[in-house]
């Protein structure tokens, strides 16, 4: 499938997404949306893929931002809608079943944030900056960014960057937990690359499992989340998978996974 506003490099056991608007700095419109939602559909269909990167093209954005020229037309009426498109998109990629990893290589501003923190897991080049600026435009954050900054590094943390539109190195990411680490932007995407060959060569449906137990842990209460980790546990044990694992581990050789 060709897409307008992004790149589709399917990999072995892994696809690369490339936001592919370097012009506008890979800043989010409708098409990059419409876009964005189709090739997260495909990889979450696609077996052959068990893990996705999102990054973006160039070297000075990953995302600056939704589309000012967009947004701007936005009122009390279309607004609601306008946040619902991106909250949509970027819960797709939260809940695609797969890990999803952002190679932050630049400006992650605004949207730009928000989509990566719909990833869930994040590397940083050293150029990288984030923030949640809507308030220097007159509007909050309306693509989940209330919602999952706040998770990932606490109320009074996201409080502090969301009303004062402050914009943080990758440095201060790492530190509040935002990013998992910060590489030159040189070494990024290898690093990024190496780390999801990891997580591909390990048994995909005890990943997936993994996956959407964390995830859920968000939205269930500490009993709840208990109860389903419990629920996919036993599912997993029933798959050739864990026979294998098992039976690896005991004879002292490497596993061979099948996905089954």
């Amino acid at each position: 499938m060709i897409f307008e506003t992004l790149l589709f490099e399917k990999k072995s056991g892994y696809v690369l997404i490339i936001l592919n608007r370097p012009d506008k700095l890979n800043a989010l419109n409708g098409q990059l949306f419409n876009d964005l939602a189709d090739a997260v559909k495909i990889a979450a269909q696609d077996s052959d893929i068990r893990a996705v990167i999102i990054t973006g093209s160039g070297s000075k954005a990953f995302a600056a931002g939704a589309d000012i020229m967009e947004l701007h037309e936005q009122d009390n009426t279309t607004g609601a809608e306008f946040s619902r498109v991106g909250q949509r998109v970027f819960d797709a990629i939260e809940h695609l079943g797969k890990p999803v990893v952002a190679a932050v290589n630049g400006f992650a501003l605004g949207g730009g944030c928000e989509l990566a923190m719909a990833c869930h897991i994040r590397f940083a080049s050293t150029n990288a900056r984030f923030g949640q600026p809507e308030v220097n435009l007159g509007i909050l954050p309306g693509y989940g960014g209330t919602q999952r900054l706040t998770r990932l590094v606490g109320t009074a943390k996201s409080t502090e960057l969301i009303l004062s539109g402050m914009i943080i190195t990758a440095d201060e990411a790492v530190k509040i937990g935002l990013v998992n680490s910060v590489h030159e932007s040189s070494e990024l995407m290898d690093f990024t690359e190496k780390f999801v060959q990891t997580i591909v060569s390990k048994a995909p449906l005890a990943v997936y499992a993994a996956l959407e137990s964390i995830v859920n842990s968000n939205e269930l209460s500490a009993n709840e989340g208990m109860h389903f980790e419990a629920k996919k546990f036993g599912e997993i044990c029933g798959t050739v998978d864990f026979k294998e694992g098992t039976k690896a581990f005991l004879e002292k050789r490497s596993a061979t996974f099948l996905g089954k």
